[in-house]
């Protein structure tokens, strides 16, 4: 009769815990560029003063490394499975983290003070919040790019508005969405957007592209100019 080999939890240590805490892993969240996995709050914390990873050291994103973590569900639901009472103590402190700070906000808006302050803030959301208006804004000119060899040339067409403005912390993935519901491209097909005749990538940010890839400056270095052109997506 074969007996069944027990494992004690703390022999899954290395795997369920987290770099920076020390502790169980709570949401994990794994870096996209090297997989190393930490609790969601700890990496956001971190990311806040690096965009390095605090485990290997590799640069994870030139300006914005959030842009890189996804939640890691599965690994959750076994740390969950492995640790007995631990879903449910991060349930319970969870609830009462929220109920006392909920208990501060409530105490703190009761002073005319803090009912002025949150009324001039709402004037200055027009109801629409914050939308990055905080970060640091880029003049962009999206011209379309026309090349007779180019395949879907015969849907190319410009904006009628092609003046921009918006956060540098804006994607190039970002500006593909906003092109595709402005020239309401079929699905069929994929847009790419140059910057001096290079292709650029969904995930860099203009103030990556304005720092690394355009390269009049000066006078001349407002708007940036991107160029886009449809093509019909095979994959």
């Amino acid at each position: 009769m074969t007996l069944q080999r027990m494992h004690m939890v703390k022999d899954f240590n290395h795997f369920i815990t987290c770099y920076l805490c020390k502790g169980y892993l709570i949401k994990p969240t794994t870096v996209t560029e090297c997989l190393h996995t930490f609790c969601k709050s700890c990496i956001v914390q971190y990311f806040e003063e690096s965009n390095e990873c605090p485990r290997c050291g590799i640069q994870v994103h030139e300006t914005n490394p959030l842009e890189m973590l996804r939640l890691d569900n599965t690994l959750e639901e076994i740390i969950f499975k492995l640790v007995p009472g631990l879903r449910e103590k991060e349930q319970r402190q969870e609830i009462e983290f929220w109920r006392t700070n909920k208990s501060k906000e409530n105490a703190e808006e009761n002073g005319p003070k803090s009912k002025r302050a949150k009324l001039e803030d709402d004037d200055d959301d027009g109801g629409d919040g914050d939308c990055h208006r905080s970060d640091p804004q880029i003049a962009i000119c999206l011209d379309c790019l026309r090349t007779n060899s180019q395949v879907g040339e015969n849907i190319a067409k410009g904006l009628m508005k092609k003046f921009i403005r918006c956060s540098s912390r804006v994607t190039v993935g970002t500006i593909k969405k906003f092109l595709s519901l402005k020239l309401k491209l079929p699905s069929s097909y994929e847009l790419d957007v140059l910057c001096n005749g290079e292709i650029m990538g969904k995930d860099h940010t203009m103030e990556f592209i304005y720092m690394t890839r355009w390269r009049l400056r000066g006078e001349n270095a407002y708007p940036m100019v991107l160029e886009y052109r449809p093509r019909i997506d095979f994959g």
